[in-house]
């Protein structure tokens, strides 16, 4: 990998799930050919030893020890740096990897890395080199509670039961979960502040 310096840099996407992130980096990456790269996919496999688990018998997606903070950050180096990585595809249903992509970053100036976990990607980024902005992406919670549920349920996640239980738990948790993400780095913005932030910070104004 070459060490001359980055040709691109990150822009990291963060917040409560169900808070929008994943939708604004599809409009970023639709309205300027910013690559994407889904956090999400860097989770730890069902069999893996280290993966926490919650008393209703499933994976604690939302404790950091769920996910491979190390090699999310080397994925967005290599991106950064040559233009292409190869990445995971993960499926919570079966909390395992059930394939491979891979992302091209083209002439884009910046990578968008989108996950629950993306505040704790801002201090390996950023010393790196490699930090743009990092934004927590965070709107009434009761919208992002239902939000969230809704698409849980059609992707058929969990069963209905523990998703409930998931999000109302993660309702709760919500304000505390906002106010980690700003102490590690990431500024707690709406989508739509999130989305005109960013288009400023690389200077993509229309």
């Amino acid at each position: 990998m070459s060490r001359s310096g980055p040709a691109r840099r990150v822009i990291l996407l963060s917040g409560p799930s169900g808070a929008g992130k994943t939708r604004l980096a599809g409009r970023l990456s639709q309205q300027h050919g910013w690559p994407v790269v889904r956090l999400d996919d860097f989770y730890k496999e069902g069999d893996d030893p280290s993966l926490p688990m919650l008393e209703m018998g499933i994976a604690d997606w939302d404790h950091l020890d769920s996910f491979d903070l190390d090699r999310a950050v080397r994925a967005l180096e290599e991106l950064c740096r040559t233009g292409r990585v190869e990445v995971p595809e993960y499926d919570i249903s079966t909390s395992h990897v059930v394939g491979r992509s891979v992302v091209e970053a083209g002439s884009a100036p910046v990578v968008l890395a989108e996950g629950i976990f993306a505040a704790h990607a801002v201090r390996p980024v950023a010393g790196h080199g490699l930090l743009a902005a990092a934004y927590c992406v965070r709107q009434n919670r009761w919208v992002t509670f239902a939000r969230r549920l809704l698409r849980d349920l059609a992707e058929r996640r969990k069963p209905p039961l523990v998703l409930v239980r998931r999000g109302l738990r993660l309702c709760r948790l919500e304000p505390a979960i906002v106010a980690e993400q700003a102490a590690l780095g990431a500024t707690p913005m709406t989508p739509h502040q999130a989305e005109a932030d960013a288009r400023r910070c690389v200077g993509a104004d229309s």
